[in-house]
């Protein structure tokens, strides 16, 4: 049996921590690289002996801590892969820093998944409860966050192409609208319409802003600035959670998935306009939200014609 040592790579991740302090990560996101990052440790001080030296780690070492995760700790294939990459991001710093000299560390694949639910979007009833909470927003955010909400729901734009609009890139008309993304994923331009309800929300929000200038950041930061993509998942997050919204996470990302399930809820079929709404350059891509959820799977069972006993 190995020896047991409380910890190997802890001073190394510690200087690790301090390198990704530095990146525009939300807080949650660093506090998920240490969760991961934490529990490769513990792996590693009982798989090593007290003698190891990060630099000899190896490819086979981290084949050992997936075989660990899957077959000891039988733990979901997401969060393998989660793990997995949260070690992989470590160990490419590891290797910039000539701490680890072996690049075959990175070769390890993750676990294939086949994805055969849709991602989770927020029900009427959450959304409702988080334009609640946006618009009670104190500190004279309220309307800034109401509309920030807003426009993710009603247009389902990415979180960094919402950081980098401008005001010239809005178009707000008695009855039409539009935002226009100048550079989307891939480098690519596309415009989509505003409903009414996203119009009202940033006028109402523009109107309490003096002196406007085109080439102003739609959305100005607490001081002053453009807000940032850190800023806006940190908003979502609090939002969510005095909105007390607990089946799903309220993130940029569930919002832009609000969107696609709602859109296809009331345009069945029209997945070609969705993946333009969305900038997908494939349909695939568009297609994960014609599947099932998990309820409707449920709901069919429960509909068999055995379910009697």
């Amino acid at each position: 049996m190995r020896t047991i040592q409380h910890s190997i790579f802890n001073s190394y991740f510690s200087k690790f921590f301090k390198a990704l302090s530095k990146e525009d990560l939300s807080p949650i996101t660093i506090k998920g690289y240490k969760q991961d990052l934490n529990a490769f440790d513990a792996w590693a001080s009982e798989y090593f002996d007290r003698r190891t030296n990060i630099a000899k780690l190896s490819n086979i070492d981290i084949i050992a801590f997936r075989q660990h995760m899957i077959k000891v700790v039988r733990l979901n294939a997401n969060t393998v892969n989660r793990r997995l990459e949260a070690l992989r991001k470590f160990l490419k710093w590891a290797i910039r820093q000539k701490i680890i000299k072996n690049p075959t560390v990175l070769e390890v694949k993750t676990i294939k998944t086949v994805r055969n639910r849709r991602p989770l979007g927020l029900i009427e009833s959450e959304v409702h409860s988080l334009l609640r909470a946006a618009g009670e927003t104190k500190h004279g955010l309220a309307k800034r966050n109401y509309a920030l909400v807003q426009l993710m729901v009603q247009a389902g734009l990415r979180v960094s192409e919402v950081a980098e609009l401008q005001i010239r890139d809005i178009e707000l008309k008695e009855r039409s609208g539009n935002v226009r993304i100048q550079q989307g994923k891939g480098g690519k331009q596309r415009e989509v319409p505003l409903n009414a309800t996203a119009r009202r929300a940033i006028r109402a929000y523009l109107n309490t802003r003096d002196g406007v200038k085109k080439n102003e950041p739609l959305f100005l930061s607490t001081e002053g600035g453009g807000i940032s993509v850190r800023a806006i998942q940190t908003t979502m997050n609090s939002l969510g959670r005095r909105a007390k919204i607990k089946r799903v996470k309220a993130t940029p990302h569930s919002l832009r998935h609000t969107f696609a399930i709602s859109y296809l809820k009331e345009n069945p079929g029209k997945i070609v306009e969705l993946a333009t709404l969305l900038g997908h350059d494939s349909l695939d891509t568009t297609a994960i939200y014609t599947r099932p959820s998990k309820d409707d799977l449920a709901d069919d069972l429960e509909k068999s014609k055995f379910n009697i006993y």
